[in-house]
C-alpha cells in the first residue's frame, strides 16, 4: 500500500492485452516489484465475508454471500503466499529491500492480518463449505501463524524506525499501524477459538493471552494516532493516493472494539463467572466511548479524503485502506449490538456494512483492472520522501 498511482495516459490502454500476455511468458514483470501491501487485498476481502456473516440482521442470501467471499479471499491468499515466496526467490535484494524503505516497511503487519482474517471466516463461514472439523484446524494454523507474524512485526517494524529509518517530522501516517495491529486482531479472532479448547488452564492462558495482546496492541496505536493527529494539525495531509490510509486509524479502534466483545462473550467458559462477567461489562464500558470515537475519526476521513479525490487523487493499493478497517467498525458495531441489545446499533452496523460493500466493490474492479493494465506491478516512482501540506488561505481584499 505505498504510493503507487495507476493512472496512465489514455493512449496505453490498447497496450493492456499485450503487457498482460508478456507477463503470463515473463512473470518476473509481475514479481519483480511485488510487496507486502498486496495482502491488504486479502484483509479487505475476508473482513467482507466475516462482517456479513456476523451482521446482527437476517438478510435473505448473506450467508450464501459470506461463503463465497471467503472462498475468493483464501483462494486470493494461496495465489499470494506462492507469489511472494517466488518473489523472495527471485528477487532477494528487491524483498530485503522493503524491510527498509519507510513507507513499504509498515505493511508487512499486512500478511499475518492477512491469515487471521481468513482463519476466522473459516470458522465463521468456511465450516459450511469445508466442513467444521477441517474449519477448525485450518483456523488453528493460519491464527498461530498470523500470531507469531504479528508479534514479529510489531516488535521489529518499530524497532527499524527507532534505529534506522530516516523519520520527517511530518512523516506519521496511517500505516504506521499497520505492524502494530495484528496481535489486536489476534485477540479477538482468538476470542473465538476458545471453546476450541479443552476446559482448564488451556482455555484461562488464550483468554488471558488475547488480552494481553489486546493491550499490547491497544497502548501503541493509542500513541500512534495521537502521532497522526498531531501530523495532521501541524502539517495537513500529503495530498496524494496516501491520504486514504488515514482509514487505517479506524482500524484499531473497530477491532479493540470487537475484541473485547468476543473476549467478553466467551470469558465464562474458561474464567469463574466473577471475572467472567466483568470482562462481559467491560466490552461495553470500553465499546461505546471507543465507538463514539470512531464515529468521529470516519467524519474526519470521509472529509479529507472526498477533498482529495476531488484534487484527482490516482488510485493505488492505499485504497485497501477503505475496506478493512470499515469491516472492523462493521464487526464492533455488530458486538455492540449484541451487548446492548439496542436496535440503534443494529443499524448503524447495517449502514456501515452497506458502505463497506460499496468500497470493497470499488476497490476491488479497480485492483483487479490496475493488475491488468500492469500498472501495479511498476516500480514506485521515486519522487522522494512524501511532504504534507496545508491549504494556502487566500487573503480577503478589503
Amino acid at each position: 500500500m505505498a504510493d503507487k498511482g495507476t493512472d496512465v495516459p489514455s493512449g496505453t490502454a490498447p497496450k493492456n492485452l499485450p503487457w498482460l500476455l508478456s507477463s503470463l511468458t515473463a512473470p518476473g514483470q509481475v514479481l519483480g516489484h511485488l510487496g507486502p501491501n498486496w495482502f491488504a487485498s486479502v484483509m479487505g476481502t475476508g473482513i467482507v465475508a466475516t462482517a456479513g456473516a456476523t451482521l446482527p440482521v437476517h438478510v435473505p442470501g448473506l450467508q450464501v454471500f459470506a461463503r463465497v467471499v471467503w472462498v475468493l479471499a483464501a483462494v486470493l491468499l494461496a495465489v499470494l503466499i506462492v507469489a511472494v515466496t517466488a518473489h523472495w526467490v527471485r528477487h532477494p535484494t528487491v524483498a530485503r529491500s522493503h524491510a527498509y524503505n519507510p513507507q513499504m516497511a509498515h505493511f508487512y503487519g499486512a500478511a499475518p492480518m492477512a491469515l487471521l482474517t481468513v482463519g476466522a471466516g473459516a470458522l465463521l463461514v468456511g465450516k459450511h463449505v469445508i466442513g467444521e472439523t477441517a474449519a477448525i484446524t485450518l483456523d488453528w494454523i493460519l491464527w498461530t501463524g498470523g500470531t507469531v507474524g504479528g508479534l514479529f512485526t510489531a516488535m521489529t517494524i518499530p524497532y527499524l524506525m527507532f534505529t534506522q529509518h530516516n523519520v520527517e517530522p511530518d512523516a506519521a501516517f496511517g500505516g504506521w499501524l499497520m505492524p502494530i495491529v495484528p496481535p489486536m486482531v489476534s485477540a479477538a479472532t482468538g476470542a473465538l477459538l476458545i471453546q476450541h479448547l479443552p476446559p482448564g488452564t488451556g482455555r484461562q492462558t488464550l483468554l488471558y493471552g488475547c488480552y494481553a495482546m489486546f493491550g499490547l496492541s491497544l497502548f501503541a496505536s493509542i500513541i500512534i494516532i495521537t502521532m497522526v493527529w498531531s501530523r495532521l494539525a501541524h502539517f495537513g495531509t500529503s495530498g496524494t493516493a496516501r491520504v486514504p490510509t488515514l482509514w487505517i486509524v479506524l482500524g484499531p479502534l473497530g477491532q479493540s472494539i470487537t475484541a473485547a466483545g468476543l473476549l467478553g462473550t466467551n470469558a465464562a467458559l474458561a474464567v469463574e463467572p466473577r471475572l467472567a462477567n466483568g470482562m462481559n461489562v467491560f466490552a461495553i464500558l470500553y465499546g461505546v466511548p471507543v465507538w463514539g470515537f470512531a464515529v468521529l475519526w470516519i467524519g474526519l476521513a470521509t472529509a479529507l479524503t472526498i477533498r482529495t479525490a476531488r484534487r484527482g487523487m490516482p488510485f493505488a493499493l492505499t485504497w485497501w485502506s477503505l475496506t478493512f478497517p470499515v469491516g472492523t467498525f462493521v464487526t464492533g458495531t455488530t458486538q455492540l449490538a449484541i451487548h446492548t441489545q439496542l436496535p440503534a446499533f443494529r443499524v448503524a452496523a447495517v449502514i456501515a456494512y452497506a458502505g463497506l460493500l460499496g468500497t470493497w466493490g470499488l476497490v476491488a474492479v479497480r485492483t483487479a483492472n490496475g493488475s491488468l493494465r500492469g500498472n501495479l506491478f511498476l516500480p514506485p516512482a521515486s519522487t522522494g520522501p512524501i511532504k504534507a501540506r496545508k491549504d494556502v488561505p487566500v487573503p480577503r481584499k478589503p
